[in-house]
């Protein structure tokens, strides 16, 4: 059966290779051209528990996964009993009898097939590894939708390349064997994608878009304390050598943003990872740098919470937090990208946002975007160019005496490279006069406080407001911000050709709020309705905050799973 949309999902035993097993099914497809993005779930258990791998492959444009899935590959019978429900009518579980007894579950489901692989079997006779089953069972996959086994082979030599050729070559004859069983033995073939033009599509997770956004932009020195999901530590560590870049895998996070400070305060661009706990852990490093109006950039990767809450999982949890974090009133941005295309190039306009005005940026993600993988075609570097604002870098540029916090009228002060001549100061903690010095005076106190908050006048004439998809005279528009936005899109093509208008106002930048703007575009709208992976409706409530509109409409989820379009669409059908 010819098909434009596909959903594969394998499940099994943490051990098994899930995770691996998953990238290279996404990467066969992203190297044709096709349109992929996938999802992995997995617990936060040093050994054991139960992981998927979510695919869906499209010959058209796509913007989330979605909830059927067409084929089913279960690992162990814990995969059939948790997700047999999601498999489509008509679909196909692929499993082994030794690992599953599925007599329960065809009484269960008798609208699906079955499909029986001897995975273990084919294993013991080869004489390889049990953890290799999942190699038979991607060259099962890719025979079951008639696809081409030597780009499966490929996908395996890049992957397990560096492990050496005895691996790789028992890693593609485990698929090979899986291959032949579903084309010789059971003679089958279930779906076959429509054909694409062949594109081959880079594919690339949120933290991957970020880590070459801020190379692009000159990030020259990256600290992090590892903590799921901003794993973006490992990315910077192995180009170091090659791009001069510093990375330190710092002991915790307040010597990670103190340390990012140092570097940031001599003259290089300089940015930190982390998730809600260890952004706590940052905020009084947070408001130093913005008494010392020191650029820095900071990405918030977010899962539940409160404390440890679901460490491998989604939420949007943290945008209130992020808005308001540290003690005091200081200016700093917030931007929140939808996708990984946003997330590279609004990475390398953070590091020009936080040099320009001198400030803390900080960039929001979640796991869902963090680690879930879209294809692209490749993104264009030249789109990133590099803003360095009033830093002085050589003694020439010094006129007269230098004085850090010189009282300006746009109220951003020239900065200095550290070391040149003529370019000594004081950076102060405290609250400071013009060249740095503490003073204490309510005087001195008002015109320090309203320089820096004169930032915010042109920062907000630079910052785009949030951006309109769909019609523009829809009848119920959509409220909603970072990784939210692709299953909204999905659910928005579904439901206007049932000719019932949808549009989407999409939030990048959170903070400085534009209210002017914003209450525009509330005038123009009809019904509003939130869509929020967070309890409370923390959008909804900035917006309320500086405009005084309350968006009573609301579709939240906060289970530590991401929105699936079908949710979005059950919500938007039920407001009247």
């Amino acid at each position: 059966m010819k098909v434009s949309n596909l959903t594969w999902k394998i499940g099994g035993e943490a051990g098994f290779g899930i995770l691996s097993t998953g990238k290279i099914f996404s990467k066969i497809f992203a190297k044709k051209g096709y349109s992929v993005i996938d999802n992995n779930e997995y617990s936060s258990l040093i050994r054991g528990g139960h992981n998927t791998y979510t695919i869906r492959i499209s010959s058209n444009e796509i913007f989330s996964t979605n909830k059927d899935i067409n084929i089913l590959v279960a690992l162990n019978e814990e995969t059939i009993r948790l997700h047999q429900e999601e498999v489509t009518y008509g679909g196909y579980i692929v499993y082994d009898e030794n690992d599953c007894n599925i007599g329960d579950f065809k009484k269960a489901r008798k609208d699906i097939n079955y499909v029986m692989v001897p995975f273990s079997k084919i294993i013991s006779e080869l004489g390889a590894p049990k953890v290799m089953v999942n190699n038979v069972s991607l060259g099962a996959s890719v025979a079951l939708i008639n696809y081409d086994l030597e780009i499966l082979k490929n996908v395996i030599k890049d992957i397990f390349g560096r492990k050496g050729s005895e691996i790789v070559n028992l890693n593609i004859k485990s698929s090979e064997l899986g291959y032949k069983y579903i084309k010789k033995k059971l003679k089958i073939n279930v779906y076959e994608l429509e054909i694409v033009k062949p594109v081959s599509k880079m594919l690339v997770t949120g933290n991957d878009a970020v880590f070459l956004g801020a190379v692009r932009a000159g990030c020259k020195f990256y600290a992090a304390y590892p903590m799921t999901p901003s794993s973006i530590l490992h990315l910077f560590a192995s180009i170091e050598d090659d791009y001069n870049i510093v990375t330190k895998h710092a002991e915790d996070e307040m010597a990670v943003i103190n340390m990012a400070i140092g570097a940031s305060f001599v003259g290089a661009r300089a940015m930190v990872a982390t998730s809600g706990g260890g952004f706590s852990l940052m905020n009084e490093g947070i408001s130093s740098a913005a008494m010392t109006e020191t650029p820095i950039v900071i990405v918030l990767c977010q899962r539940p919470a409160p404390a440890t809450g679901l460490p491998t999982w989604t939420e949007q949890g943290d945008m209130l937090f992020a808005v308001h974090s540290s003690h005091g009133e200081f200016l700093r941005v917030v931007i929140a990208p939808g996708d990984p295309e946003e997330c590279f190039y609004l990475t390398g306009e953070a590091f020009n946002l936080a040099d320009k005005y001198q400030i803390p940026v900080i960039i929001m993600l979640d796991k869902y975007l963090s680690e879930s993988h879209f294809s692209y075609e490749k993104f264009d570097f030249k789109n990133i160019t590099v803003d360095r604002g009033k830093l002085l870098s050589k003694s020439k540029d010094i006129d007269g005496e230098y004085r850090r916090y010189f009282n300006t009228d746009d109220g951003i002060s020239p900065r200095v490279v550290a070391g040149i001549k003529g370019g000594i100061h004081i950076a102060n903690s405290d609250e400071h006069d013009e060249d740095g010095y503490s003073e204490e005076s309510a005087h001195n106190r008002k015109i320090m406080v309203d320089k820096r908050f004169r930032k915010i006048k042109k920062l907000i004439e630079e910052i785009p407001p949030p951006k309109i998809y769909g019609p523009i005279d829809a009848e119920i528009t959509v409220w909603s911000w970072g990784s939210c936005k692709g299953p909204i899109l999905e659910a928005m093509n579904i439901l206007n050709q049932k000719e019932k208008k949808v549009n989407l106002i999409h939030f990048t930048y959170l903070y400085p709020f534009d209210s002017e703007s914003i209450e525009g575009i509330i005038e123009e709208s009809n019904k509003n309705v939130v869509v929020e992976n967070n309890k409370t409706s923390q959008l909804a409530k900035i917006i309320m905050m500086n405009t005084g509109y309350k968006i009573k409409n609301k579709i939240l989820k906060y289970s530590g799973r991401q929105f699936l379009p079908e949710e979005i669409i059950s919500g938007i059908e039920k407001i009247e």
